[in-house]
């Protein structure tokens, strides 16, 4: 039965349509926010996935290009593999969800959101986690919601909800935030250096749209809303877990209390051996066998227990560390030889090192996606190869947790990335982690920022990245413990992973990973306050004393530029037919050259006399002939009417035989010969172009 609900957000229309399109799915939407219309449908098994012990939920945003009436710029003409973008869309859909759903829930769900039209001014990318919550709702799918989300920008100082397209682009804030009624529970943003009383009052205002949207929601749960079916449970048995809790929680307690990560695995590898040795004399070897992963969730779960209860009631770390206290952090710049820039940055046992290459600015990403970004010219890319956590498997090439890793890194970078007026280069880092142990994306946020500094791109400021974790008491969400400097064993059993980073005026990226309903006002106060003293701390005591600022020069392996400003009308005379010219002035001069349309013009070389050479060419070539002009040219041709002037630069003009000298001349080789260097005067451009020249008029200019 097609019904259709309708609300308003941001000043603007949003119509929910439901019974009309994909009838067989679990759950269908069709979101309307002005001319952007998305799809979302949601589908579950009817049967758990065997043998596993986690909620296997996927979520995919699909972009169609037909959406912005675009066709794919691809070889197929058709939709590849997801960009960038829509990957950072699925996970930023996934992760106010994820919580929501049963714990012991393990029937496949997937969560499709089909882009089928884009306005500009309202994202498609909202409507999606809109639709999503809207779907799974209204679905026969167990699922706790709703949930909802907004953008928030920060334009001229106001904060404002779902920016336009003309305001995304002055706003100095893009926060995307999600939650249920009473609580936010994904929080993604990147801004240009936000204090956090800012940056907090945005999230609170984006909530207030929030609760208004989980009521539309609600109400169309109420009144269309399947009942939910009944699953399997995959809950642990509560006589098997209690026997190993009883028996085993001080040995456990004991083998989590180690700094070495190594040491740590090891010590719990042994007792769960032990427990599964006495477990099995208490089973028959065929019963053991069936239920030998149920005993693994139930060691699992003590493992954890353990860990949250010494952190909430002991205010004990299995390392040891105070509660706010960071782990032991080094860095170091310039290891690399060749490279134009690169850093060590150490935080206990999670190690990154950053590169940075310096390319010219066509080297910029192209980007194909349905929004109105066709490039970006700062790149940050992170790669996490199975031997940083000890692994023995081969590397299958970045998955959606690098993309969303180095996205992270990227967003924090940009703020404070020079103009390309001021540093006219693609800029492309990359953060390779050789050792983690948690946290490493913030990790190679302070790597990147000492790389920068050490290949001579002059920053604005230095960023460092630092996050903060959770562990709260089931009972009383009110009753909590924060964490700073997570590292991977708090970060897999806490409550949240509070990414946060930023320069020491504020921040500039954002990403909330959490595993309970939602985050209070003051858990997110407390995390912004805890993340800017550690930020400080990294950026005065660690950072700054290896290098404070950028260096003056770039490596002399990176290429130089010498850029200037030719006439638009110049630019074709430059290039030459079919690329002529231009091609034949790069290979006189082994350098690169870009030619932006508004005619700057970028050299580049590791070889400064070369590129000077290049420019002299280019200026010479682009140079207005004007009336009155002196110049010293060779003469190129002789007629018996007079001599034809290379001017250079392709630039020709001709001496009458008449403007030659004060005397009559009757014989122009009488005076001039082919390959004389002589000055000239210019006396007329005609609107042909063609340049007459005097040398008679200089003459008499000397006497």
């Amino acid at each position: 039965m097609f019904k259709s609900y309708e609300t308003e957000l941001a000043g603007r229309k949003l119509v929910i349509e439901t019974g009309k399109l994909a009838g067989l799915a679990n759950g269908n939407v069709l979101v309307k926010y002005g001319d952007t219309v998305v799809m979302v449908n949601v589908t579950a098994s009817k049967e758990p996935k065997e043998g596993i012990d986690f909620f296997p939920l996927s979520v995919d945003f699909e972009e169609k290009m037909y959406s912005v009436g675009k066709i794919p710029g691809s070889y197929t003409k058709r939709e590849g593999k997801p960009s960038d973008k829509a990957i950072l869309v699925s996970r930023a859909i996934d992760r106010p969800l994820r919580p929501l759903f049963p714990k012991d829930f393990r029937n496949d769900v997937v969560v499709v959101a089909t882009v089928l039209s884009v306005e500009q001014d309202n994202s498609p990318e909202v409507a999606a986690m809109i639709g999503a919550s809207a779907a799974l709702s209204i679905s026969d799918i167990p699922f706790g919601g709703p949930t909802a989300a907004v953008n928030v920008g920060l334009v001229n100082g106001e904060i404002v909800i779902n920016p336009t397209e003309a305001q995304r682009k002055i706003s100095d804030l893009n926060l995307t935030v999600a939650g249920t009624k009473e609580k936010i529970a994904m929080i993604e943003a990147g801004a240009n250096e936000v204090p956090n009383d800012i940056m907090l009052e945005a999230i609170k205002k984006g909530h207030e749209e929030i609760k208004k949207l989980c009521d539309f929601i609600q109400k169309m749960k109420d009144e269309i809303g399947k009942p939910k079916f009944e699953y399997k449970s995959f809950a642990v048995d509560s006589d098997l877990y209690d026997y190993i809790e009883r028996n085993y929680t001080e040995e456990m307690k004991e083998a989590v209390q180690e700094v070495d990560k190594d040491t740590r695995d090891n010590n719990v590898s042994e007792l769960t051996e032990k427990i599964e040795e006495d477990i099995a004399e208490r089973l028959n070897e065929d019963e053991f066998e069936e239920r030998k992963q149920e005993i693994g969730e139930a060691i699992y779960k003590l493992e954890k227990k353990c860990v949250r209860d010494m952190i909430l009631y002991e205010h004990k770390r299995v390392d040891g560390r105070a509660l706010d206290e960071i782990r032991p952090l080094s860095c170091e710049v310039g290891l690399l030889p060749r490279v134009h820039g690169s850093a060590l940055f150490t935080r206990g046992q999670t190690q990154v090192m950053s590169v940075v290459t310096l390319g010219m600015k066509s080297e910029e990403q192209e980007l194909d996606g349905i929004d109105t970004e066709t490039a970006k010219r700062y790149m940050h890319q992170y790669n996490f190869p199975p031997y940083s956590v000890g692994e023995a498997r081969t590397s299958r090439g970045p998955g959606r947790r690098e993309v969303g890793h180095g996205a992270l890194a990227e967003k924090a970078l940009v703020p404070v990335i020079p103009s390309v007026e001021d540093f006219p280069y693609s800029i492309r880092v990359v953060s390779e982690v050789l050792s983690s142990n948690g946290s490493t994306s913030q990790a190679s946020i302070c790597g990147s920022t000492l790389a920068l500094m050490d290949a001579g791109v002059p920053i604005k400021r230095p960023v460092a990245g630092i996050s903060t974790g959770l562990v709260t008491n089931p009972e009383n969400p009110d009753d909590y413990v924060m964490l700073t400097d997570i590292q991977g064993l708090e970060d897999f059993f806490g409550d949240m992973d509070f990414k946060v980073g930023g320069t020491e005026k504020g921040i500039t990226a954002i990403q909330v990973d959490i595993k309970i309903d939602g985050l209070s006002y003051e858990i997110i106060k407390e995390a912004f306050e805890r993340t800017k003293t550690a930020r400080q701390y990294i950026l005065d005591n660690i950072m700054k004393p290896v290098i404070s600022e950028p260096r003056e020069q770039i490596s002399k392996y990176a290429p130089h530029i010498i850029t200037t400003q030719i006439n638009v009308d110049k630019i074709k005379d430059v290039i030459g037919k079919g690329g002529e010219t231009i091609n034949k002035i790069i290979e006189e001069t082994g350098v690169k050259i870009d030619i932006e349309d508004d005619g700057q013009v970028f050299i580049y070389s590791s070889d400064e006399q070369m590129a000077e050479r290049a420019l002299e060419i280019i200026e010479n070539i682009a140079r207005v002939i004007e009336v009155g002009e002196i110049y010293y040219g060779t003469v190129d041709r002789i007629t018996s009417f007079g001599a034809f002037i290379d001017l250079g630069g392709g630039k020709e003009g001709l001496v009458h035989i008449s403007k030659i000298s004060k005397e009559h001349v009757r014989n122009v080789s009488d005076y001039l010969k082919v390959g004389d260097k002589v000055p000239v005067k210019v006396i007329e451009v005609d609107e042909q172009g063609r340049i007459n020249l005097t040398m008679k008029d200089l003459v008499e200019d000397k006497d």
